[in-house]
C-alpha cells in the first residue's frame, strides 16, 4: 500500500449520515476476485439520480470525500474501502464512522478523519459553494484546512505510523523478518516451517 502523508484537493460533499457499505457498493460486486475495477460501482444505486452529487462534473477527480456521522456503517467489507480509493479519494471525513469501516481503511490505506459536526458542516459549505476550494488533510500535523480555516484531529498513533509508512498487514510482518528467520533456524527440522 502506499504511504499517506498529504492529501490535497477538492471535496465531495455527500451530506447524508448512516450510509453503509451496501449503499457505497452493493453486494453483488462482492464476488469479483479482482481488487481493483470497483470505483464506478461506487455509490451505484445514487447514481442512477442524475442529481447525485457524485455525478456533478464541478465534483470529478475530487480527493476528499465529506459525509455525515456513522459512515461506513454496516458488515464488513473491504471493497467498500477500495471503491472510494478507486474512485480517487484518499480521505474520508466524517463526525463519526463505523468501527469496522474505520478499521479496514486504516489497513488498506485510506485516512478516515472524524471532526466536529459543525467543521464537517462548514467544509461541506465551502465544498457546495466553491467546489474548487482545496482541502488539505495533513496526517503529519493531524490538521485539516481550508483556506485560513484549520482544525486538528485525534489519530490512534499505530494507525497513524501505519499510514505514514504505508504498510498493509504483511508489510507489517515483513518488518519481522529477521526475527522470523532467527525463529525459525532454532526449531527442530520434524516441525512445520512457517516460510
Amino acid at each position: 500500500m502506499d504511504a499517506v502523508t498529504t492529501i490535497r484537493g477538492t471535496a465531495i460533499p455527500l451530506d447524508r449520515a448512516d450510509v453503509d457499505t451496501d449503499q457505497i457498493i452493493p453486494a453483488k460486486y462482492l464476488k469479483r476476485i479482482e481488487r481493483t475495477g470497483y470505483g464506478p460501482f461506487c455509490f451505484e444505486a445514487w447514481r442512477k439520480d442524475p442529481d447525485f452529487v457524485v455525478n456533478q462534473p464541478q465534483y470529478q477527480g475530487a480527493s476528499v470525500l465529506l459525509a455525515g456521522q456513522n459512515f461506513g456503517c454496516g458488515s464488513s467489507r473491504e471493497h467498500a474501502v477500495w471503491a472510494i480509493q478507486q474512485m480517487g479519494v484518499g480521505a474520508v471525513i466524517a463526525p463519526s464512522f463505523g468501527d469496522i469501516f474505520r478499521n479496514n481503511s486504516a489497513k488498506m490505506g485510506l485516512l478516515t478523519v472524524a471532526l466536529a459536526p459543525e467543521d464537517v458542516a462548514h467544509l461541506m459549505r465551502l465544498a457546495e459553494g466553491e467546489p474548487s476550494a482545496a482541502i488539505t488533510v495533513d496526517l503529519e500535523a493531524q490538521t485539516v484546512s481550508a483556506g485560513g480555516w484549520s482544525r486538528s484531529f485525534e489519530i490512534a498513533p499505530f494507525v497513524k505510523q501505519r499510514l505514514l509508512n504505508g504498510l498493509d498487514d504483511i508489510s507489517m510482518t515483513l518488518t519481522h523478518a529477521d526475527e522470523i528467520a532467527a525463529f525459525e533456524s532454532e526449531r527442530p527440522p520434524e516441525l512445520p516451517a512457517t516460510a
